[in-house]
């Protein structure tokens, strides 16, 4: 077991991370490039903040930062941003690392960044562990949800130590987290994770402007609704309903938080002091999404609610541009949903539209996993994956999770055909078609449940209008196609059709 560990970035998640490994008794260095991180946790070591029975020190300087690690085998856990600053911060440490050094890039990396890095290290004899970190700062205090993946015998050396540091599943008691497989699947299944988030993420704004501006019911009232929907059935024990509950319940103060935010002796919600932009994509702190929908499109596996989720995102980065268009169009604004005489059976019919999509995401992210663990050779185990996401992460889903883990396997490419899942769907189609049908009637935004809709309508449909589009492709294209009822085309391998026409000669 290791006694000493070294962080590298000591932003809100290094910092909480210090604190965490700290308090289970190891000796904590924490560097980063910038000065005022350091200070900061050096005014928390002066305070008596951190109470572990291990020592922490706060570097400016690398050497300093890896010399205090001694030298003996050492591990580095990076909390940084992807992209460049990894490499970097990979060239000044190099000449300190030697063979059997391990170190977990925690960051949000794309995966073959991550592989890169692998390799390079590999030629030293360093282990370099692309481990997702999930559940945000909250829990790399408390205890995240973690995906590892590399050489598994370095994974092996410090899996007992992030099995302590992990979420506790509530359940069973078991650390979330497992050696995912090589490579970068680790980060690949991080990635993945996000992309789900976002669905999620959508799907529950949704539902909130639904109940909002569709039935004029008030925060607090929606926020016993998703109390409610979250305290059983099908969406209990998840995450997003549960910080949902809080965001609708905070309210202005004299004083506001620890920084003054959110202070006003009027009173009020802080969210209404909330934009409607979201930036973190167009800014490129954040990759993951935008890596999840071209993933799936490369790997040609359907993930309509991941990705419209995300192009929702990206249409409210630019205010400026959208305020322009919204004079241009002209079009109408949301209303309050028509013709509802049961409020209670309307809310009803949103739960299980918001359960129907949230499952429709995680159906696309394991799809997705499962077909790059096949390309790959990676035989990733999608019930360990559901195992990890079970606390300690943003798409934690009690009742999804309970659904999904006993059904999986490894080359599972199409969630959809385990029978308790396609019950689930069918069971709840009506009630989310309704939804979508009254939100569209009342100009209502719901690109995710829209997207979720269609998603099941066509990934279930025997007789879609592709077989028109395959005729025109044919037509200037001479692509080919495959008859209808005729045995090894019908329903046949996905590959390039055997007949063509001679729409009109060239």
């Amino acid at each position: 077991m290791f006694s000493k560990i070294g962080i590298v970035g000591a932003g809100n998640m290094g910092s909480m991370m210090a604190f965490a490994f700290n308090e289970l008794g190891l000796d904590v260095s924490i560097w980063d490039v910038s000065r005022d991180n350091v200070d900061g946790i050096r005014q928390w070591i002066d305070q008596g903040k951190f109470t572990g029975k291990g020592k922490i020190q706060a570097f400016d300087e690398v050497d300093q930062f890896t010399k205090s690690l001694g030298q003996d085998q050492k591990l580095f856990i990076f909390s940084i941003t992807h992209g460049d600053p990894a490499d970097s911060v990979l060239d000044k440490i190099q000449d300190s690392l030697q063979e059997g050094d391990i170190i977990l890039d925690g960051g949000n990396e794309h995966y073959r960044r991550t592989e890169q890095r692998q390799k390079r290290c590999a030629e030293r004899g360093i282990h370099w562990i692309g481990m997702g970190v999930s559940g945000g700062y909250q829990s790399a205090r408390h205890g995240p949800s973690l995906s590892p993946g590399g050489d598994p015998d370095a994974i092996n050396l410090v899996l007992p130590l992030l099995e302590k540091y992990a979420a506790k599943d509530p359940k069973t008691k078991k650390p979330c987290v497992t050696n995912v497989g090589p490579a970068g699947s680790g980060h690949f299944v991080k990635m993945v994770h996000n992309g789900i988030e976002g669905g999620m993420l959508s799907t529950v704004a949704e539902a909130w402007s639904l109940l909002h501006y569709g039935l004029g019911l008030q925060y607090e009232e929606i926020a016993d609704i998703f109390e409610h929907w979250n305290s059983e059935g099908e969406l209990r024990n998840n995450f997003l309903l549960d910080i949902g509950v809080q965001i609708l319940r905070t309210k202005k103060t004299p004083q506001g938080d620890k920084q003054g935010e959110g202070a006003s002796k009027d009173g009020g919600f802080v969210l209404d002091d909330v934009l409607d932009k979201v930036v973190q994509d167009d800014d490129d702190t954040e990759g993951t999404p935008y890596w999840s929908v071209m993933e799936s499109a490369a790997r040609h596996v359907s993930a309509p609610t991941l990705a419209t989720a995300h192009f929702l995102r990206i249409a409210s980065g630019n205010r400026a541009e959208r305020l322009e268009v919204a004079k241009k169009l002209n079009l109408p604004q949301p209303k309050p949903l028509e013709g509802i005489k049961d409020k209670k059976a309307c809310i009803e019919k949103i739960r299980r539209a918001v359960y129907s999509a949230f499952l429709a995401s995680f159906c696309q992210g394991l799809e997705l996993i499962a077909r790059a663990s096949l390309d790959e050779g990676w035989k990733v185990d999608l019930s360990k994956c559901l195992q990890i996401w079970r606390n300690g992460c943003i798409i934690q889903s009690e009742a999804i999770a309970d659904l999904l883990q006993p059904a999986m396997t490894e080359s599972l490419t199409n969630v959809k055909c385990v029978d308790a899942v396609a019950r689930e769907l069918h069971k709840h189609f009506d009630a989310l078609k309704d939804t979508v049908l009254a939100a569209t009637v009342a100009d209502h935004y719901t690109p995710a449940l829209s997207a979720t809709l269609e998603y099941l309508k066509y990934e279930a449909g025997a007789m879609l209008p592709t077989k028109f589009m395959e005729a025109q492709m044919d037509l200037f294209g001479a692509h080919g196609y495959n008859k209808p009822g005729v045995k090894g085309e019908d329903p046949g391998p996905v590959s390039k059709g055997a007949h063509h026409y001679e729409w009109r000669p060239a």
